[in-house]
């Protein structure tokens, strides 16, 4: 009998708990909708706009991406996904930035390739423009923590030495002298390093030095006699080594009897 009772009241208590959970509820309903009655009546309009759905605003992604890449930039500041043409000046400033140095990407350009550059384009006269003025326009124009120059620096360097070369004309005017010295220009490479005699190189070299076997093996002109100088061939001829008339027995034996008398 016990049991029953307490089953009961288990299941009296579970449906008041019930009934408690489903006042609070709609109590909350009623609390929203109130609130939301009060932010309508302050903001009118809010209602009329309507929400964008989430591939609306993905496709705006998208298409921002691919605006800032075809304008040569991108979101993460990498650079340029797509070719951008490069004018002469520039791609004969990759040429000497790169001169010399395998690990070199051409964005950058060192004081060593730069008065190389301005060499060997004949923007050094030695009079106006002399390669101390190159070196002190160099290290003007580049950072203090950097040692060497983007291109945007090669630009304003140039324009540095365009004055003092081009004295009689304008700045832009001069400007363009200086670029039409370097564009479509490279680095200029000398010919082949000759190598240095050296005393002990050559008495290893000179044949006529020679002495004991290896002398033998060359003959008077230096060439070498091959087989014949490193194998010792057996002389079967009859005669002494190093006569002086060897074979000239032969030559009076077998001499041509015709128009001789009998």
């Amino acid at each position: 009998m016990g049991t029953a009772e307490s089953k009961k009241k288990k299941s009296a208590t579970r449906a008041s708990q019930k009934e408690l959970n489903s006042c609070s509820t709609m109590a909350n309903q009623k609390d929203n909708i109130e609130e939301f009655k009060v932010q309508t009546a302050k903001h009118p309009n809010m209602s009329s706009v309507a929400l964008r759905p989430h591939s609306d605003h993905s496709r705006d992604r998208t298409s921002k991406r691919l605006s800032t890449e075809s304008n040569g930039t991108s979101d993460g500041g990498m650079g340029s996904s797509t070719p951008v043409e490069i004018t002469a000046l520039e791609e004969s400033f990759r040429r000497f930035a790169i001169h010399g140095d395998t690990r070199a990407t051409g964005k950058e350009m060192h004081g060593k390739n730069w008065s190389k550059l301005c060499k060997d384009c004949g923007v050094i006269d030695g009079k106006n423009v002399t390669l101390t003025d190159v070196d002190i326009v160099f290290t003007k124009v580049k950072k203090k923590s950097c040692r060497t120059i983007t291109f945007d620096e090669f630009k304003v360097a140039l324009g540095e030495l365009a004055r003092k070369k081009y004295k009689e004309k304008s700045g832009e005017d001069a400007e363009a002298e200086v670029f039409k010295l370097i564009e479509g220009k490279g680095p200029i490479i000398a010919g082949v390093t000759r190598a240095v005699a050296s005393p002990t190189v050559s008495r290893l070299t000179d044949t006529t030095k020679f002495t004991g076997s290896h002398k033998e093996r060359f003959d008077e002109t230096g060439r070498g006699k091959g087989k014949a100088g490193r194998v010792d061939i057996v002389d079967t001829s009859g005669y002494v080594s190093g006569y002086k008339h060897r074979g000239t027995y032969e030559k009076k034996v077998n001499k041509p009897t015709e128009g001789r008398p009998l």
